[in-house]
């Protein structure tokens, strides 16, 4: 007997209560890690050296190319947002909302989480495989060789044009949501439309743009940041880069959600 419980039984509170504690040791020292590799993001953006030629060739990769996917997503969900609202709207004779709607929805959620979950998607992907590559070749030791930081070289440029390119994806995506929802508005269930186009301006608020723009540069700070830190900290070969990517993404998607709330809790919980 031990403390009144059976020998097996103590041990088997114990061993829960080992694996508890593991557990979150080990989420505590990745929370340091991500935080320390993010505190070196931060400090590197505004200390020398500056790639100039490396930060415009992110931004357009990042910017230029995810242009489209951004525009068709954002241009179906406008259209599908305005058809459901219609719908919903008509069993309480309130399809006059619809334009409202249709706007504020697009503006200060679906756009930007939308963009960002997009972009997470093409974006964070691409850096976690890239850099994991780049370190399991040894090509990143090989920078230092040559007196190169490569967390400057590699990580800051592509946090930089992330941040920076993410609101002009995001006023792209709204712009084309309220499009595609003022399309299926006047065409196909019969709005006026100098009329939707006048709700429209009259309830779009300068917050809600404030917000949304808000939203988008902290959703490519994340997005990039967590592209950047699993494959800079990748780790047994193919595969290594294979479960760098896949957590790039999870982690990223996890985080745009997380802070899209709080976001919102700061500029509309009043």
């Amino acid at each position: 007997m031990l403390l009144g419980l059976p020998v097996n039984r103590a041990f088997e509170h114990m061993n829960f209560l080992g694996i508890i504690g593991r557990v979150t040791l080990q989420f505590l020292a990745a929370a340091g890690r991500l935080g320390l590799f993010t505190a070196h993001a931060i400090i590197g953006i505004f200390s020398p050296p500056f790639y100039f030629r490396d930060l415009g060739k992110q931004m357009l990769a990042i910017g230029y190319y995810s242009l489209p996917v951004v525009g068709l997503t954002a241009l179906f969900t406008g259209a599908a947002l305005a058809l459901n609202i219609y719908v919903g709207g008509s069993r309480f004779n309130a399809e006059s909302v619809l334009p409202t709607i249709v706007v504020i929805g697009m503006v200060r959620e679906l756009g930007p989480v939308l963009a960002g979950l997009i972009v997470a998607g093409r974006v964070s992907a691409a850096m976690a495989a890239e850099l994991g590559t780049m370190r399991v070749t040894e090509q990143i030791d090989a920078l230092v060789t040559l007196s190169t930081d490569p967390f400057k070289y590699l990580v800051t440029p592509r946090i930089v044009a992330t941040t920076i390119m993410m609101p002009f994806l995001v006023i792209v995506a709204d712009t084309i949501g309220v499009f595609g929802g003022f399309v299926i508005a006047t065409d196909k269930l019969g709005f006026n439309p100098g009329i939707y186009v006048e709700k429209t301006v009259e309830f779009l608020e300068k917050i809600d743009v404030i917000a949304s723009l808000t939203k988008a540069a902290v959703f490519g700070f994340i997005l990039s940041l967590m592209g950047c830190y699993h494959g800079y900290n990748s780790k047994g070969g193919a595969q290594g880069v294979g479960v760098a990517t896949t957590n790039a993404v999870v982690s990223a998607c996890i985080l745009i959600l997380l802070s899209d709330y709080f976001i919102t809790e700061m500029f509309f919980s009043s």
